[in-house]
């Protein structure tokens, strides 16, 4: 597994990637060879990764926005090492600051999700020592539960022009980039053939991601108002550029489809010195691009910055990367990390998976860009109090927690977090969005959910 985010400086500000320009322009096969070759990494399982994100609050005005200024000033006071990356937390997170202000700390690339969350866990209590000292805290949840004023607190020209392709279609990915947040759990993208192929973990992946929607949702708030779904994150997504949100086609070989959607994806953003702006013209594919459309021939670079800018619930990245899940409150992102790993890395914890989720729907799509199915509007609104999503949710638990069972000491305490999870929701019909909106009605928001149990 490649690293997750690569390090810019002690807190990066943007996702960039040092590729090394060419003149020569890039044609449309070498492209395509390009991407068959690096995005599905091959090879038995051997390291997990996550990303945690989180809003930041002041607890004695949690409706203010928090000054940059500030923000930056708590953050200037981790400490902070030189790494292979890049400069690292303690633990070898990388922490990155985000267009609205949020944070994210990603995991270094680890060979179990216990010694994956034990670093990324003693990483985030640095971080809340460093944000309190400034009268700052965290506040776990997939879209900012309080009405206070979104701004884009970044001015750097990556964003400007994901600001300006996105506002071309509405207000969504203006809310996207500066009102929601996400845990993100990555795996190896497995073998050819055998108990870990890849095109049944891609497909695995997918049929999950609705069940992972749903036990996780935890954004029922917009603007310190319900909006009738238990993840509005998802609401967002949903209504956004489909060419790099939506799933690609799943039929066939998932790495000719996957490199069929990045050259059909619109380009966000072509980068360009002197301070120029880096907007793309509107309906310019990358493909268009190679054959000829833009001011300027693309090349591999163009190519490698691209796929950092496509979003959908599941990105190879060499490894395979999950972003359908909400934030959640605390440190209740080790139970996503412990519930697909165990799901994907334990051969019949996998096998016991398909056999629960195949009755939801096999999403073998084959148009170019599906649109989301039903399933995925009701894991978005009524999460697991859908009764067919309660049921497959229920099941999956069950089998991740029998496969760590297996693992022994080790996955103990991963393992009682997810059945204490699983006995706290979807035993009883609920997810932390129902918690949330519980808060919400007491007042306790957004306090409570820092101080989240799971």
């Amino acid at each position: 597994m490649t690293p997750l985010r690569p390090g810019l400086t002690a807190v990066q500000s943007a996702p960039e990637l040092q590729a090394v320009e060419t003149p020569e322009p890039l044609s449309e096969s070498a492209a395509l060879s390009h991407l068959s070759g690096i995005c599905f990494k091959i090879g038995p399982p051997r390291l997990v990764g996550a990303e945690a994100e989180w809003f930041v609050h002041d607890p004695l005005s949690p409706t203010e926005p928090v000054a940059p200024a500030r923000l930056a000033e708590a953050l200037g006071a981790l400490p902070v090492h030189r790494g292979p990356d890049g400069p690292q937390l303690p633990s070898g997170s990388v922490l990155t600051r985000e267009p609205g202000g949020q944070v994210e700390l990603s995991s270094q690339p680890a060979a179990t999700p216990e010694l994956c969350a034990g670093l990324l866990l003693k990483d985030q209590a640095e971080l809340r020592t460093a944000l309190a000292a400034h009268g700052l805290r965290l506040t776990g949840s997939g879209t900012d539960p309080v009405e206070r004023e979104r701004r884009m607190s970044l001015d750097h020209p990556r964003y400007l022009a994901m600001e300006c392709h996105f506002e071309r279609s509405g207000p969504w990915g203006r809310v996207m980039m500066t009102g929601t947040a996400s845990t993100q759990v990555c795996v190896d993208a497995g073998t050819e053939g055998g108990p870990f192929d890849r095109t049944r973990r891609w497909r695995l992946l997918h049929l999950l991601g609705p069940v992972l929607v749903a036990a996780f949702a935890n954004s029922p708030l917009l603007d310190g108002r319900p909006t009738g779904h238990r993840s509005t994150r998802q609401l967002v997504w949903s209504r956004m550029d489909p060419s790099r949100t939506l799933a690609p086609a799943l039929d066939g070989d998932p790495v000719e489809r996957w490199a069929e959607y990045v050259l059909d994806a619109e380009v966000l953003c072509v980068r360009r010195p002197d301070g120029r702006p880096w907007t793309a013209a509107p309906g310019l594919t990358f493909r268009s691009w190679l054959r000829g459309a833009g001011d300027r021939p693309a090349t591999l670079a163009d190519l490698e910055y691209h796929r950092t800018t496509l979003f959908p619930p599941v990105r190879p990245r060499g490894h395979l990367e999950l972003r359908m899940i909400d934030a959640q409150p605390g440190e209740g992102w080790q139970v996503p990390l412990a519930l697909v790993s165990a799901l994907l890395d334990d051969p019949a914890a996998a096998d016991g998976a398909f056999e629960a989720l195949e009755p939801l729907g096999t999403p073998c799509y084959r148009d170019r860009h599906p649109p989301r199915t039903e399933l995925w509007h009701r894991a978005a609104a009524l999460a697991v109090a859908d009764p067919q999503l309660r049921r497959a949710a229920l099941a999956c638990f069950a089998l991740a927690e029998q496969a760590l069972a297996r693992r022994g000491a080790p996955a103990e305490r991963l393992r009682t977090a997810l059945t204490d999870f699983a006995e706290r929701y979807p035993a009883r019909g609920r997810c932390p969005a129902d918690d949330q909106l519980d808060a919400a009605r007491s007042g306790a928001l957004p306090l409570a959910l820092e101080a989240a149990a799971c």
